[in-house]
């Protein structure tokens, strides 16, 4: 991922440097775990931990000639440990495959800690923004057009709740990669014991898949990936929603402005949603990535190496997206200008139009027919809404109206804090508070 979009802690945990670091760290529990079984002499295993080391720049002279990676790793590790008899018991029993799917599964580890930590951060700010705006009225819409009262603070809530699903799916995707593999070239482990996977699996914090060819199954990596598709839908969500409150027309909220910023260079008063906008446009490239992640599951029998390049690509930039895109839409969220007047002025606009289901109800409870309350309703609110009267006013001129609803019940079908009852048992239902 290019820098603009990529913060230090992801960068780094996908940096040539640190991915090495994690195939040593792999080679290091492998030769100590293969000491304890007595395969690997304990000196060896000391050595390879003590004095094996590398550089990316040797790394990458040795695979210019050799053209494999891991070979040019091992080659290089063992010219650090400068004893042909310990290191040659480097990469003992081992195939690259092993080495390569345990280190990225420690890589995916690291990264899902803060992944999930932004996931955290992005849920608790949408709670408090939520119990800000608990009571604010706002205009619900549906097909972009007004349909009945709701609040800002259900808006909030219902994005924290989805954040809530966020994170128990991502939970659950984070912990099916916890896994290592180090069972041989076709998974049959010719070479080492089940046992010895779960002592070196152990070392690592992970837990040995159950079952594998050459390699980590990808349906978990298609899982992860389609699961921050998942999470970035709904960020893209939050910030399409802020993009439509902020359009002029609406103006019911907006982004943060800072006093040297600058919306246009030809138009001094714009203020644009930029930061929504880059929310949307990234999001798309984390969903995409979920269909590379798709294609990487069906490999040719016990292992091909087609899905290792595209990886390369789809998981530094995936989790690195997503890391920026929690920080951003938090940062949002957190300075999200609001505006309940204008809010409260827009649900009135419409001069009473969005309590027409109100009162159809009251007029079916007063005794008459739903289809003749329906279409007494919606005759006169087409003529309001055609000719610009006021709804609730032409209403009261009704004698088929007026002889049922009492002055008093008018002004209740009109009365949007009815409709508005329930929304602390909304919260109550969510918060569990």
């Amino acid at each position: 991922m290019i820098a603009r979009y990529t913060r230090p802690e992801l960068g780094r945990i996908w940096s040539d440097g640190n991915k090495y670091q994690c195939w040593l760290t792999v080679e290091v529990a492998a030769s100590q775990a293969l000491a304890q079984f007595g395969l690997v002499p304990q000196s060896a295993a000391d050595a390879i931990r003590d004095k094996g080391a590398f550089t990316v720049d040797r790394i990458n002279e040795i695979e210019a000639e050799v053209r494999h990676d891991v070979i040019a790793f091992t080659t290089t590790v063992a010219e650090h440990i400068n004893s042909p008899e310990d290191s040659r018991w480097l990469h003992y029993g081992l195939t690259s495959t092993d080495v390569v799917d345990t280190a990225q599964s420690l890589q995916i580890k690291e990264a899902s800690a803060i992944i999930r930590a932004g996931i955290v951060a992005l849920s608790e700010t949408l709670k408090k923004r939520a119990l800000e705006f608990k009571h604010t009225p706002i205009i619900g819409r549906t097909h972009g057009i007004h349909a009945e009262p709701s609040t800002f603070g259900l808006k909030l809530l219902l994005w924290y709740s989805e954040m809530q699903r966020n994170l128990t799916r991502f939970d659950a995707a984070a912990e099916d990669l916890r896994v290592g593999k180090l069972s041989g070239a076709v998974g049959t482990f010719g070479h080492l014991k089940p046992e010895h996977e779960e002592a070196i699996c152990n070392q690592l914090g992970l837990k040995p898949v159950a079952i594998a060819t050459q390699v980590v199954q990808r349906d978990r990596h298609a899982a992860y990936i389609s699961t921050l598709a998942v999470l970035a839908s709904t960020l893209d969500k939050i910030a399409t929603e802020i993009r439509h409150l902020q359009r002029t027309e609406v103006r019911e909220a907006e982004e943060f402005f800072s006093e040297k910023q600058k919306g246009s260079s030809a138009m001094p008063h714009k203020r644009n949603p930029i930061t929504s906008e880059q929310i949307s446009g990234l999001a798309r490239v984390i969903r995409s990535n979920a269909q590379t992640a798709f294609e990487n599951v069906a490999l040719w029998h016990e292992r091909d190496i087609s899905h290792s390049s595209a990886e390369r690509v789809v998981f530094p930039d995936s989790t690195i997206l997503a890391d920026y895109l929690l920080a951003k839409t938090e940062n949002l969220i957190a300075k999200l200008l609001v505006y309940p007047t204008r809010m409260l002025k827009n649900l009135e606009s419409t001069g009473g139009l969005i309590f027409s289901g109100q009162l159809l109800l009251d007029l079916a409870e007063s005794g008459m027919s739903r289809e003749d309350a329906y279409r007494l309703v919606q005759g006169h609110a087409m003529n309001s809404w055609k000719n610009d009267l006021i709804f609730r006013d032409e209403i009261a001129k009704v004698p088929d109206i007026t002889a049922r609803l009492s002055p008093e019940k008018l002004a209740r079908a009109f009365d949007y804090n009815r409709q508005l009852a329930n929304v602390d048992a909304i919260f109550t239902r969510v918060l569990g508070e």
